[in-house]
């Protein structure tokens, strides 16, 4: 009879998770905001409304204040899984936590190319990647890449102090 020895994963802090989901959106709204948006209230409505377009289409558009919270709560939503995969894969691969900045930027890159280049064509109507304003593709992957550090930061937080 073997005994075969698992090794227990740590268990994941989930409210380091959601804060790091919210501080994610939070800076990602604030980003949108000052690149393509206004600080205004219908400029705050149209962002949300933007993000609402991948499951309400172009009527996300007329839908008013209730499809700004539907893509507000979406927003919230995928930052907190950005911070989620990473926490899970980590969990597995604990080394990924040892270097925040070095990890965190190549996981912002990746996170920029699986957004601009898998989610929003899939999701949105008629969004394809654009190369047409070269500044603010770079100004979106050095956000990027913060974002990427704070998943890693977050993911650090959700398992150790689970």
């Amino acid at each position: 009879m073997s005994t075969v020895l698992h090794a227990t994963k740590p268990a994941i802090a989930w409210i380091n998770v959601f804060w790091g989901g919210l501080l994610i959106a939070l800076g990602d709204m604030t980003f949108a905001t000052f690149v393509w948006f206004s600080w205004s209230a219908a400029g705050l409505t149209r962002l949300f409304q933007t993000i609402a377009v991948g499951v309400l289409g172009k009527a996300s558009f007329d839908g008013g204040l209730s499809s700004a919270v539907l893509g507000a709560a979406l927003h919230l939503f995928m930052a907190t899984m950005f911070v989620l995969i990473y926490t899970v894969v980590a969990q597995r691969r604990p080394n990924l936590l040892r270097t925040p900045i070095v990890h965190g930027v190549l996981y912002g890159v990746v996170l920029y190319v699986v957004m601009n280049f898998v989610v929003m064509p899939l999701s949105r109507v008629h969004a394809s990647p654009s190369f047409a304003h070269p500044y603010w593709i770079g100004f979106s992957v050095v956000a990027h890449m913060v974002f990427g550090v704070i998943c890693v930061v977050f993911a650090r937080r959700a398992l150790r102090h689970a």
